[in-house]
């Protein structure tokens, strides 16, 4: 798998070589004096090639054909139109009248199309009234201002005026109404022949400006790199770069490059072997990590491939911050190092992109210790997004020394990456469900009460209920001292015992007073029951979906210890006949994590703790160290990775919660020793309990 990830990212990222060089604008050159290797062209910046194109399209008239058909078209339709126009509107009928209005009409029609009616395009008009242009007539070629021509609105400004001059002309509101209809435009912009004439000027304007010769100094050691500088330095890479692309051998480059990858992944992987075999171990967790790497820097290879302008919209961040709720801090701090260095050989200004990204990572890490409310995703975010300012801003400040040159417009990217981080969320999910496991955010879901499985609990087995909840705080509790992950306790000891809700009735926890169904069987048939709720736990578990790391709980709480009650029992009332003690013995495995050692513990302690019928500090002392030397020494502790000060500190743990929970009161004597006014009781074995 990881030798698959390692040609997998190779194949894909920018086949393009490295410039030796890193530099910045308003820094000191700090490499050895920089000589030209051969001549090559200055490249003009792009705000001078900005500056020289709306030069060139200033200098490019807009094209207009003048139409001689339409200005023909609509005098021949108003001299059909007005007769019925007139009498439509019950003039008077003389015709002398009308042939007045008629002349008139086409005399204004005539001088309006001799000059020209043109509609303004806002892309040449910007912010001038007018501007030049060139009119086609019969492929002759004419310039011409649009001042000199009329528009749809000055035309008809133009009838208005000549009618209010002629007396001849009685209806005048009428007239120019009647007249207005029939302006039209008949200089009609040319947009396929302007922009080819727009398309031959640009090109024709020169990507470069002067030229630096071989062994010419570029850069002294020690010199401020300005904008002359800079845009040498710069037109020398790009030189560099096409010179390398064409001429150099590009398995070779392929061939670096999976040197580095390869060394990049295999750091990674010494460090999980050193420091978390549990992942080194597990091929599921391995693959989870490898496709989060390989998605990462195949992104970027797609970036740099259709030339992103800024490959800060890429969000770096979402790495570290599903594999730190998804595993642990260490882990995704280790990989976010490696994947930003990778990163770093393929993007510009490396350094800045090495410190702005390593700095939000950690940023990204530490704003999520524990994921246990949806919105600690948005305040992990305005975190980022305010690393990622601050960064940028007090860069901008050390390599200019001036607000002016930091571009607001820059900011885009950071915030548009910090909004696909919330990304994040939707994929932890998936990839829990894909991989089988489990982050805070659904041990919060799966500690609900309200859950179905632990509803169904409450109202089947509310014993079974209670002593789950008792015995959650008590793993919780001591998990929290010795360390380990108390959400993932809390949750596996309420789910322990679900199996009991088959059989409810035969667990003393949840039996009424007066009946107890073992009574009437065989011991047995009344261990394999009690050994049952194991096996049909796990069933129900699986049936329910709950995560393998959870099913764990319930094949591991009570190891491979025997039911001892039953196992007695059987020994004093048939002393003569053969005991198959793998009768009474749970299937196991035995717990292998300090989660897992820490249930079994606290839940053998506060089932036989319900046995003791006036419970003393004495009592319960020598009640959980009897239970715990019992773990010990049936070995039911030794895969699970807990030191014997940690047992002894849950130990303590228990001894003072049972404590609270059972009320024993601590009296004080007149010389201030404490002494138990509490008689002490036997321990007893509780009856018919697992």
């Amino acid at each position: 798998m990881i030798l698959s990830s390692i040609i997998l990212i190779t194949i894909f990222l920018p086949k393009q070589p490295r410039f030796r060089y890193e530099f910045e604008k308003g820094k000191v050159w700090m490499h050895e004096d920089l000589i030209s290797p051969y001549n090559f062209a200055v490249l003009k910046t792009q705000a001078e090639l900005e500056k020289e194109r709306e030069g060139v399209l200033k200098s490019v008239y807009p094209i207009y054909d003048h139409n001689t058909q339409v200005g023909e078209q609509q005098l021949t339709q108003y001299e059909a139109d007005l007769p019925e126009k007139w009498q439509a509107a019950g003039l008077d009928t003389l015709n002398e009248q009308l042939s007045t209005y008629e002349q008139v009409g086409k005399q204004l029609l005539a001088e309006i199309y001799k000059r020209g009616v043109i509609a303004l395009n806002n892309k040449f008009q910007g912010d001038r009234t007018q501007y030049n242009f060139t009119l086609l007539t019969d492929h002759i070629a004419k310039q011409m201002n649009t001042a000199a021509v009329f528009t749809t609105e000055t035309a008809l400004e133009y009838i208005t005026k000549a009618a209010s001059n002629r007396s001849a002309i009685k209806q005048k509101e009428w007239f120019i109404d009647a007249i207005g209809s029939y302006i039209s435009v008949n200089y009609v912009f040319n947009e396929s022949l302007t922009a080819r004439l727009e398309e031959d000027a640009l090109a024709s304007i020169s990507t470069t400006r002067g030229m630096v010769q071989r062994g010419e100094l570029i850069v002294a050691n020690g010199t401020t790199v300005n904008n002359e500088i800079y845009q040498k330095i710069e037109s020398l890479r790009k030189a560099y770069e096409e010179e390398a692309r064409i001429g150099g051998n590009s398995t070779l480059v392929t061939l670096g490059q999976f040197f580095i990858v390869a060394l990049v992944v295999s750091l990674l992987f010494v460090f999980v072997y050193l420091f978390r075999k549990d992942i080194y171990h597990n091929n599921r967790l391995i693959s989870l990590i490898l496709i989060v790497i390989t998605g990462m820097l195949l992104v970027l290879s797609w970036a740099i491939k259709i030339k992103l302008p800024s490959l800060y919209y890429i969000p770096y961040c979402i790495v570290p911050v599903i594999i730190r709720i998804l595993f642990d801090t260490r882990l995704a701090l280790n990989i976010h190092l490696l994947m930003v260095l990778l990163a770093a050989f393929f993007v510009p200004n490396s350094f800045e992109f090495v410190f702005l990204q390593f700095s939000t990572g950690m940023v990204a890490i530490y704003s999520i210790k524990t994921l246990v409310k949806r919105e600690q995703f948005l305040i992990s975010s305005a975190v980022i997004l305010g690393t990622y300012l601050v960064a940028y801003i007090g860069m901008g400040l050390m390599r200019d020394g001036s607000l002016t040159n930091l571009y607001w417009s820059d900011i885009a990217p950071f915030v548009f990456s910090v909004l696909l981080t919330l990304l994040a969320y939707p994929l932890i999910y998936a990839f829990e469900r894909l991989f089988g496991i489990i982050s805070d955010v659904t041990l919060m879901e799966l500690t609900n009460s309200n859950s179905k499985l632990l509803r169904e609990l409450s109202y089947k087995a509310p014993g079974t209920f209670q002593h789950s909840m008792q015995v959650a705080n008590l793993a919780e509790a001591a998990i929290y001292k010795i360390g380990g992950n108390t959400l993932l306790v809390r949750a596996g000891a309420l789910y322990h015992d679900i199996g009991k809700m088959s059989n409810p009735q035969y667990f003393i926890e949840n039996q009424t007073k007066g009946y107890n169904p073992h009574d009437g069987l065989s011991f047995e048939q009344s261990a394999q029951i009690i050994i049952s709720h194991v096996v049909k736990g796990v069933e129900l578990a699986r049936k329910n979906q709950l995560p393998e790391v959870i099913i764990d709980f319930i094949r591991t709480h009570h190891g491979t210890t025997r039911v001892d009650y039953f196992y007695q029992s059987y020994i004093k009332s048939f002393p003569e006949k053969f005991v198959d003690e793998d009768v009474f013995h749970y299937p196991g495995p035995i717990p292998f994590s300090r989660e897992t050692a820490v249930l079994m513990m606290a839940d053998s302690v506060e089932a036989a703790s319900r046995s003791l019928k006036e419970p003393s500090a004495q009592s319960l002392n020598d009640l959980v160290d009897k239970i715990i030397e019992s773990k010990l020494s049936q070995k039911q502790l030794i895969n699970s990775n807990i030191t014997l000060k940690d047992i002894t500190m849950v130990s303590e743990i228990f001894k003072d919660m049972l404590k609270s929970i059972y009320h024993v009161r601590i009296d004080y004597d007149t010389s201030g020793k404490k002494s138990n006014t509490m008689q002490k009781v036997d321990i007893e074995t509780p009856q018919h309990t697992d």
